[in-house]
């Protein structure tokens, strides 16, 4: 932990040296936000205003491939010289491919000796071992990209069928992939309300039963729909992707990815690795007209499957 600690507060400290150049550099060529976003879009760079800020007041850092290309651009524009501001970039941090990696017996996203004192504070510290009456058919999420990057919200649109009378409620686990931005706001949309629900911040870790309208018995289906809203802006950082962890089969999940008008990426790929020891299947996507992509997986789990970009 102190070894951690440590590199965390040095990349903080070059960081703060990027932004403080940025921001002397802007004010000394004399052009506002708007007109280097303009000359930046002229020569083929994509950068929101909201992301320029962000970068000079040190909220965010360029990391992705198409971000740093841009800064070569920005260097040009701003007349100093090439490599100042880049250089004062620490290395990009792990993006969530990098973890896609590693595998094993243990979940992707969370270990159990993590997510079993928050079941049982819930009243369900049975819920990873025991079998389930209540199976989940289809799952529809909707994950929104901000201006900035960063994950504004995530909407699900499930549906279950009961394998036994009296079913009356859904235990989701989220995982928010960034703790330090604090755990997003759950929110019930449709035929369901939130029941007892436990945070881990520590380890960015939401708990949560979602308890339907009415209880649904054996052969009935039920929608629910929820929301996951972040606090912004600035947004939690999502590290270019959002993928779902299945621990047992579903027959259709449709994942879409929206991305804040003129933000969209250049590249995306959808994701997949079945069980615990699969190979990573990779596939490259087309951007829809609008700002947006989606994939899907039929007859899918266990396994993850999800969506990058650059």
């Amino acid at each position: 932990m102190a070894g951690s600690t440590a590199g965390q507060g040095d990349h903080e400290g070059e960081r703060t040296a990027f932004a403080i150049a940025l921001r002397n550099a802007i004010a000394a060529s004399g052009l506002s936000l708007d007109r280097i976003q303009a000359r930046l879009r002229a020569r083929g760079a994509t950068v929101s205003v909201t992301a320029l800020s962000y970068w000079q007041s040190g909220k965010r850092q360029p990391e992705r491939q198409g971000s740093l290309s841009a800064v070569r651009v920005l260097e040009d524009i701003l007349g100093v010289p090439a490599g100042s501001l880049l250089g004062l970039l620490p290395p990009p941090r792990p993006r969530g491919g990098a973890r896609r990696q590693t595998s094993g017996a243990e979940p992707l996203t969370f270990t159990r000796e993590t997510l079993q004192p928050l079941l049982e504070r819930v009243g369900a510290p049975h819920a990873l071992d025991r079998q389930h009456q209540l199976k989940l058919v289809g799952l529809h999420d909707q994950c929104e990209i901000a201006e900035d990057g960063g994950q504004r919200a995530v909407t699900a649109r499930a549906v279950f069928q009961a394998g036994a009378d009296g079913q009356d409620r859904w235990l989701l686990v989220y995982a928010q992939g960034n703790p330090e931005a604090g755990p997003p706001a759950l929110h019930a949309v449709r035929n369901c309300r939130v029941g007892r629900a436990e945070v881990d911040d520590a380890h960015g870790l939401t708990v949560a039963e979602l308890i339907f309208d009415r209880p649904i018995d054996r052969g009935e289906t039920h929608l629910i729909e929820y929301s996951l809203i972040n606090a912004g802006p600035p947004y939690p950082e999502c590290q270019n992707t959002y993928y779902r962890e299945f621990r047992r089969p579903v027959r259709e999940y449709l994942l879409e990815v929206r991305f804040a008008p003129g933000t969209a990426p250049e590249r995306c790929w959808q994701y997949s690795r079945e069980g615990g020891e699969g190979a990573l299947a990779r596939r490259r996507l087309k951007l829809d007209g609008g700002d947006g992509v989606h994939a899907v997986a039929l007859d899918f789990g266990p396994g993850i499957f999800g969506i990058d970009w650059d």
